[in-house]
């Protein structure tokens, strides 16, 4: 499902240059749910952004689904982003003013569906991340866990393949980030492609796999790439 080659990515910052990955190269497969972990400034975020075709790398190549998304228009990449990658940021960016329902429905306003039908599959996904009787309370009128289920439902609304989460359990406390991780496993049971940045091992173990990261290089648990 996601391959990477060699990716290198590099910021400039006045006239120093940060190198934030540096030959970065491993595999997602089809249904794996992977977390990506390693010590601040590693370059795990950034490596998100990397694969939501959201942050061009510097050098190297990404394929997803047999797409390289950076060799597409702009206009495409919009397109590519839509249909195949769900994101979930770690302050969950909740519009505060919109219900629950209304942030579900955010990023289908673009699709070609009636109000009506893009108003049923939010309530769909609400039901899906047990937020059913919560679609008319505003982001304030939620706990952290109810948001993050939303911001969950939110990246799912699309049906994309793919879901990442930047540090999703980030704001959370213990029992409540356990509720949150067992909702993306069974997202994952269920075939979906999940790529997760934590911090915590705790976390981490309700994943399959652990690619971990240090200076913007992979330190093990990757499988090799074949692109």
């Amino acid at each position: 499902m996601i391959e990477l080659d060699n990716v290198v990515k590099v910021y400039q910052t006045g006239e120093q240059l940060v190198e934030a990955l540096r030959g970065v190269s491993f595999q997602v497969t089809e249904g794996e749910f992977v977390a990506l972990m390693g010590p601040s400034g590693s370059g795990k975020s950034t490596l998100l952004t990397v694969l939501g075709a959201m942050n061009p790398p510097t050098s190297g190549k990404i394929v997803v689904d047999g797409i390289d998304p950076y060799s597409l228009p702009p206009e495409q990449q919009a397109d590519f982003r839509h249909e195949y990658v769900g994101f979930v940021f770690q302050q969950y960016h909740l519009i505060p003013y919109l219900t629950a329902l209304e942030n579900v429905m955010l990023p289908a306003a673009i699709a070609r569906q009636s109000r009506q039908e893009k108003r049923r599959l939010a309530r769909e996904m609400l039901e899906r991340v047990g937020l059913q009787d919560k679609e008319s309370r505003l982001p304030s009128q939620l706990s952290g866990g109810e948001q993050a289920r939303v911001a969950i439902a939110r990246a799912l609304v699309n049906q994309p393949p793919i879901l990442l989460l930047d540090e999703p359990t980030g704001n959370l406390d213990s029992a409540i980030s356990a509720h949150v991780l067992e909702l993306v496993e069974a997202l994952n049971r269920a075939g979906q492609t999940v790529v997760m940045v934590t911090h915590s091992e705790e976390m981490a173990r309700y994943t399959q796999r652990t690619v971990r990261l240090r200076d913007g290089r992979v330190e093990n648990g990757a499988r090799p790439c074949a692109i």
